[in-house]
């Protein structure tokens, strides 16, 4: 159950980067202008009827975060109670602590007026937040405390791939990721999204021809999209290649390969439609699966680290994770 209900917070986290796409996409960061109250009412007794316009994806976006807050605390307090890794409650902490931190950036951006610095740092720590609810379903999946199996073998393997090269490809990878995000993040804020009006050429070059500081932000968001690209592909080629047996690590490599591709389509749409509302949100909520896809493979990549660490889960972890594992058939466990 805790598995289950630790994806489901996964699940509300990707809902409300959504909504937080839609507030930035829409130029609605200020459609409610205080905090934390919503126009001098308290936020959660504000009546819908008046939720219209920029107010009603701008206060739906706080609504949601407060929901995500609670589910973060049920997450944080169960994990103490029940899981018996003491590295796994602090984390459990630290994903409250990023969400109350999260919050507070939040009203900062209203109260300052949108600063670029501090909208984009809301934004980073939004991508932090969700990175860390994805670890924790990891951490508390049952084939990361039983095993997973090798497509040839079919039975679990308590260490998994044991590879160093892999570790750092897909290291390397999830933080280039994570920097091309920021990066995308200052050019949502800094209103660069458009300084390059034009897709694959700018300004009808291979290379911008005249330059100002919105367009090389901009530039360079294009350029890291090369980048990460790259990283991506080599990475999934090498899970392939090294590692065909293990579904842990092929399936998120292949899913990764799709979201990458995309999430390019998705950027060239955002710059050929003119920022339309849907394709930017859209935009913002693929990279973020890229990026967590890409944590996915990291994590399980550096099991064999944890190996030691996670040898004394919660008694109901260790008995879902068994069930699971008698359940599934052979050579298909995961």
């Amino acid at each position: 159950m805790l598995h289950k209900y630790s994806r489901f917070v996964v699940a509300c986290t990707v809902l409300l980067i959504l909504a937080g796409s839609f507030v930035t996409s829409t130029d609605s960061g200020l459609s409610v202008p205080d905090w934390p109250t919503t126009y001098g009412q308290n936020m959660f007794t504000f009546p819908y009827s008046k939720m219209v316009g920029g107010i009603f994806y701008e206060h739906g976006h706080r609504l949601i975060a407060s929901t995500v807050g609670v589910l973060t605390i049920g997450l944080a307090a169960w994990l103490w109670v029940a899981d018996s890794r003491r590295w796994m409650r602090w984390f459990g902490i630290a994903a409250l602590g990023a969400i109350v931190a999260q919050g507070l950036l939040g009203g900062l951006t209203v109260l300052f007026f949108l600063p670029p610095a501090v909208s984009t740092a809301h934004a980073g720590l939004a991508e932090i937040f969700f990175c860390i609810t994805v670890a924790i379903a990891i951490f508390t999946s049952p084939g990361w405390i039983a095993g997973y199996p090798s497509t040839t073998s079919g039975r679990p393997n308590d260490v998994g791939a044991d590879d160093a090269t892999l570790r750092t490809f897909a290291t390397l990878t999830t933080l280039a990721i994570y920097t091309q995000i920021l990066i995308g993040a200052t050019m949502r804020h800094t209103g660069a999204g458009l300084a390059i009006p034009d897709f694959p050429w700018m300004f009808g070059h291979l290379v911008p021809d005249h330059w100002s500081a919105k367009i090389a932000i901009h530039f360079a968001h294009r350029v890291g999209a090369l980048v990460v690209t790259l990283a991506i592909v080599s990475t999934s080629v090498f899970v392939w290649r090294r590692h065909g047996d293990r579904m842990e690590l092929t399936r998120p490599a292949t899913l990764i390969l799709f979201l990458v591709g995309v999430q390019v389509m998705l950027g060239a749409f955002t710059v050929l439609s003119k920022r339309d509302v849907w394709i930017n949100s859209l935009h913002v909520v693929c990279g973020a699966l890229v990026l967590t896809t890409s944590l996915v493979i990291t994590l399980r990549a550096y099991r064999v680290m944890f190996a030691n660490r996670s040898a004394e889960p919660s008694r109901s972890a260790i008995d879902d994770g068994a069930r699971a594992f008698r359940r599934a058939p052979a050579g298909g466990r995961a």
